[in-house]
């Protein structure tokens, strides 16, 4: 969701009054609790207007959608699939209506990543592999930097070998967060894990702890090293972006993010996004980038994810085309 689409909601949600507020929180992910809380917090003074015309388009949207669909169960199976395709769709839907779940494991979802990696830190690395993969790429490379060196590549290792997760196993894993899994006899194996799955926590690590975990597995598999770096899309591959994509990612990536981010960028880079600036956008920007002092590299780092998460973001709307780290395959 955007800024204004945030900003909407959350307008939204303040005109609802506190308890019902709430009781919409109750429905929405981590992810969604949190990006509305923030929006929430910055948003001190709102006109009138503005939120007469947020409840005007609430009413209208609402009655539009008021016929609601008669056969819940198939709609859902429907939806799933056409969103996530029939593997994943169909084992969500397994959970959905036959009442399982794997509640243990989705509650670390509101955790810190340094409660998580407490949590896991005795565990074996298999469990840990089986048990990140569950969450969110970003939450799951956070956790991983709690690790130690020894431990974190291990993990990243079984991840990358990982070739889907057993319905038995997967009640395992849910009794370790102390929860029981309903229905599991009934679960196809979920498809989590792999080359593609390391290779995106990988790519939110940043450039030191990557190197170090590239190395660790090709010692001990190289061909497994080399696939893993065919699936990553790091920073420097923003230059095979077309000029198209390169336009419409910064249209989405605010002036002092992109400064902090070329800072670190090779020349042929800068030169490529100064070419898809109007001239006089393009003069600003190099100006700033002379006049900048020097910027920690974690500074830099942090921005550039913060750009990789926006061109990913924008990659699974289709409306710009990647190719991958190690060769010219679009994705």
């Amino acid at each position: 969701m955007d800024t204004k689409g945030l900003e909407d909601s959350a307008i939204l949600l303040m005109s609802l009054g506190e308890e019902e507020a709430s009781e919409v929180f109750k429905l929405l992910s981590p992810k969604e609790v949190q990006a509305l809380g923030e929006t929430i917090a910055k948003m001190k003074s709102i006109p009138r207007e503005r939120v007469d015309v947020v409840l005007e388009r609430f009413a209208a949207e609402a009655s539009e959608s008021s016929m609601l669909v008669t056969d819940t169960d198939e709609y859902v199976k429907s939806v799933l699939r056409k969103a996530l395709g029939d593997d994943k769709a169909n084992l969500l839907i397994d959970r959905i209506l036959q009442g399982g779940d794997i509640s243990g494991i989705e509650s670390l979802k509101w955790m810190d990543a340094g409660s998580v990696a407490e949590l896991l830190r005795n565990e074996h690395p298999q469990i840990v592999a089986a048990i990140l993969v569950h969450l969110d790429f970003d939450q799951s490379s956070s956790v991983l930097k709690c690790f130690t060196e020894r431990q974190r590549n291990e993990v990243l290792v079984r991840i990358a070998t990982l070739d889907g997760i057993q319905p038995a196993a997967l009640k395992d894993l849910n009794e370790v967060m102390s929860k029981v899994l309903a229905g599991g006899d009934k679960l196809r194996k979920a498809s989590l894990g792999g080359v593609k799955t390391a290779a995106e926590m990988i790519n939110l690590m940043g450039g030191s702890i990557e190197t170090s975990v590239l190395d660790y597995i090709r010692e001990a598999d190289n061909e497994l090293a080399q696939k893993i770096m065919d699936n990553m899309f790091t920073f420097d591959d923003l230059e095979k972006l077309d000029d198209k994509g390169i336009q419409t990612l910064l249209k989405e990536v605010q002036s002092e993010s992109l400064i902090i981010a070329l800072k670190g960028a090779t020349p042929e880079m800068r030169e490529k996004v100064f070419r898809n600036m109007s001239s006089r956008a393009a003069e600003t920007l190099r100006e700033d980038l002379e006049s900048r002092g020097p910027v920690r590299v974690s500074e830099v780092e942090a921005e550039q994810k913060e750009m990789l998460k926006i061109v990913r973001r924008l990659a699974d709307e289709g409306q710009i085309m990647l190719a991958s780290g190690g060769d010219d395959e679009f994705l």
